[in-house]
């Protein structure tokens, strides 16, 4: 009961704690002059993912690298697998010219590298600099791209974010919450799996590539569907690829440099799996470039293969 009473008491924690930081940093962001849609690429989108950078961070500094990885390339199939096959069932997503041409290229291209690094077990210093550096390049040309976009795209992320003219004193209240939240509900959300993990006599890698990961995306989730239903197709697939994205540059590479990660326990069918559901979507898109319910349903029942194979 205890663990139980911790996990979810963490993902409570940590749901909040995501809103709040989002919240006052995309309006403090909206005040210094960026466009809605760029705040929306980069302060919502990897806003949405902080559960999963501290849980990986907590995670690589106590030595449990298999939950730190585990929970990353968790995250990443039930983002594409889940969370955009429910969307997909619940209202069909048309796909936008530069999500195939440019986006979705990089988050393959990001899990290639990954899984070529990781091959060994392990990911150096070194290597999770190059992630960060990569992360960098993107954000870069994201912001400066975006920057071009038309205004009825900039109208569509400006719908979805918060207004600027709140006092800058509660934004950055916002923040202090949002980053005292995430720590403390990661530390809950991890003390409460690895809890289970021991009564249950899972391994570390099972929970975190199921538990950790769907926990820890609870709020892209949130974000994907009301987005679907608000009819702003932008919003619901680019904060999954950027999510995507972030968890593999910017989440290891923010870990591997603060400690070497060593996850012996992450099998190559979990590698794999993650780098084909990604390639998966280069067609599914390009079929009418539309995701429609039934191809929803094909993501969704390979999530439901992949959580037989890895249950004991």
């Amino acid at each position: 009961m205890t663990s139980w009473l911790l996990l979810l008491g963490g993902l409570a924690i940590l749901s909040l704690g995501a809103e709040f930081l989002v919240r006052g940093s995309a309006a403090l962001a909206l005040r210094l002059g960026l466009t809605p849609l760029v705040v929306g690429l980069t302060v919502v989108g990897f806003g949405t993912s902080s559960p999963e950078m501290v849980v990986s961070v907590k995670g690589t500094l106590a030595g449990q690298g298999d939950l730190a990885v585990g929970n990353v390339v968790g995250s990443n199939i039930f983002n594409i697998a889940v969370i955009l096959g429910m969307t997909v069932l619940i209202k069909p997503i048309k796909i936008g010219l530069q999500l195939i041409k440019l986006d979705t290229p990089i988050m393959i291209g990001a899990a290639l590298l990954f899984i070529a690094l990781i091959w060994d077990g392990s990911i150096s210093r070194p290597e999770a600099a190059l992630f960060f550096a990569l992360l960098v390049a993107y954000l870069v040309f994201t912001v400066r791209a975006a920057r071009k976009e038309s205004k009825n795209i900039q109208e569509e992320f400006s719908h979805e974010l918060p207004k600027a003219d709140s006092p800058v004193w509660l934004n950055s209240l916002y923040i202090v919450l949002g980053l005292a939240g995430l720590i403390f509900g990661g530390q809950m959300f991890i003390n409460g799996s690895v809890a289970l993990a021991r009564v249950w006599g899972i391994s570390d890698v099972i929970i975190a590539l199921t538990v950790l990961a769907a926990g820890t995306s609870m709020p892209e989730l949130a974000t994907s569907i009301i987005a679907a239903l608000r009819k702003n197709p932008d919003i619901a697939i680019g904060n999954i690829i950027g999510s995507n994205i972030f968890n593999t540059l910017g989440i290891l590479g923010v870990s591997g440099m603060l400690a070497p990660i060593h996850a012996p326990g992450i099998s190559h069918v979990d590698l794999w799996l993650m780098v084909g559901i990604s390639f998966l979507l280069v067609p599914l898109m390009l079929t009418g470039f539309t995701l429609r319910r039934w191809e929803g349903g094909i993501l969704l029942s390979i999530y439901g293969g992949y959580l037989w194979h890895l249950w004991p």
